[in-house]
């Protein structure tokens, strides 16, 4: 007999501290991004094993962002964090001037939602927000595993590679001065999914995410319970993290 395939996602809680470390270097890895690296000892216990898992970056002011945690090495208790510098916000200023040795406070992640891989293909959608999450997910999913991924940047000098044993199909739209999310929502009705039972996970801007995940269950058949959708931010919103569902 046949074992079925665990979908179940997974809630994990973890303790919730704040860590006080330091900047160890910075990289522009496209026009618009640059990745940040972190590090210090009180990194140690540091865990994030949901590829959307979000963590509280502080900045003066009180200010805080949502940001998804990147690569972690555990033996070097470094953390990779990537940056999207559009807006004139209190994350874009900081980034922007980073430098090695600077102090940076991080708090969470104060839970994971782990999806598991055993699907029949993936399908991920979202915009320059969402780029750090679909890279852990690339990197996460196994060899050949069918998998569309559907990005929005500003033009192709935004555009990344990715690295992923899955057998992956990346289409790149550009917004360019179009309304954000729309350059996605014209696009994915275009595309062929990957056949079978695929898990969906979506996020952008507000409006945009709710609109992509009313197409995949009311047009393409995507069972609600295999979709995650949230937006990772809310046009005229300073800070905004919301999941999408009925």
């Amino acid at each position: 007999m046949t074992t079925p395939p665990n979908r179940t996602p997974q809630r994990v809680r973890h303790e919730l501290r704040r860590r006080q470390l330091t900047v160890v270097g910075t990289h522009k890895i496209s026009d618009h991004m640059v990745r940040i690296t972190i590090g210090g000892p009180e990194l140690e216990g540091f865990s994030s094993p949901g590829f959307d898992d979000h963590i509280k970056v502080f900045f003066a002011d009180n200010a805080m962002r949502d940001y998804t945690p990147g690569r972690f090495d555990a033996q070097a208790l470094t953390l990779e964090l990537d940056f999207a510098l559009h807006d004139a916000g209190p994350a874009t200023t900081w980034a922007a001037q980073a430098q090695a040795g600077q102090p940076v406070s991080i708090g969470g992640p104060r839970g994971s939602f782990i999806v598991p891989t055993d699907f029949d293909g993936h399908l991920l959608v979202g915009d320059d927000t969402a780029l750090p999450a679909i890279r852990r997910r690339l990197a996460e999913l196994p060899a050949g595993a069918p998998t569309l991924v559907l990005v929005e940047v500003n033009g192709p000098q935004d555009e990344l590679t990715f690295d992923t044993a899955a057998h992956a199909t990346v289409v790149w739209v550009h917004r360019q001065d179009q309304a954000p999310g729309s350059a996605l929502l014209a696009r994915l009705p275009t595309l062929a999914l990957p056949a079978g039972d695929i898990y969906a996970w979506v996020a952008c801007e507000y409006s945009a995410a709710k609109a992509l995940r009313a197409h995949l269950v009311d047009s393409r058949g995507v069972q609600k319970q295999w979709i995650k959708a949230a937006s990772y931010w809310r046009k005229g919103s300073a800070d905004s993290h919301e999941k999408i569902e009925d």
